[in-house]
């Protein structure tokens, strides 16, 4: 019979992390959790975010509101809310205990005055890495314009690293790229001895759009 393996706490994910390997499911419904270091790694380069025209011009003139670590739990129901997910109960489960010790992370973008969640990203934080884990958009380029703030906002926070994990044709058209997996580890030692916060003032909506310029 095979060997009963010990549960996965929320410090072994952080050491996973740490290790470069991040946890997945097959399924909502699957118990099973496996881990993962691909290949070839997803990274967003900070200074490579492409901010198009159309979507600095939606940040301008459309009223939304940004906030930080506001509804964590609505963010990571909404990134689980697909028919196909790899956050099954345990997996939240665990990121909700990360976002309770100040590890785990979400950027909510608000419409109708802040009353309803329209997208957003959460992800984890380690020194200056910040891994992302998902996001989701229940209007149109809510998620982008969430990973417009998160980038402008890991830029001015000193962080040094984004991992996507993977890179999706969506990840691909606002800048993201793929790395040797020996690349991104190197990156990774890199980054975890830098001291970053993502706590703070979020950027203005003219600081974001100056990413059009700053990473041109």
């Amino acid at each position: 019979m095979p060997r009963d393996l010990p549960p996965i706490t929320p410090e072994t994910l952080l050491m996973a992390y740490a290790s470069g390997v991040f946890p997945m499911a097959e399924g909502r419904d699957e118990a099973e959790i496996f881990w993962v270091d691909p290949k070839m790694r997803g990274v967003m380069p900070l200074d490579g975010f492409r901010l198009s025209r159309s979507l600095s011009k939606t940040i301008g003139r459309t009223p939304h509101l940004i906030t930080l670590n506001e509804d964590f739990d609505g963010v990571l129901a909404g990134c689980a809310d697909r028919e196909e997910t790899w956050i099954n109960a345990e997996i939240a489960a665990l990121y909700r205990a990360l976002h309770r010790s100040g590890f785990a992370h979400s950027l909510e973008v608000w419409d109708d005055h802040g009353q309803t969640l329209a997208g957003g990203v959460y992800g984890v934080t380690l020194g200056g890495a910040f891994f992302g884990e998902s996001m989701f958009s229940r209007r149109r380029d809510a998620s982008k314009i969430a990973l417009a703030y998160l980038v402008t906002l890991l830029r001015q926070r000193g962080f040094t690293l984004f991992d996507t994990q993977f890179l999706t044709e969506h990840l691909a058209s606002l800048g993201a790229e793929e790395i040797p997996r020996t690349q991104y580890h190197a990156k990774l030692q890199q980054a975890l001895d830098d001291r970053a916060r993502l706590e703070g003032p979020l950027p203005s909506a003219q600081e974001v759009r100056q990413l059009r310029t700053q990473t041109s």
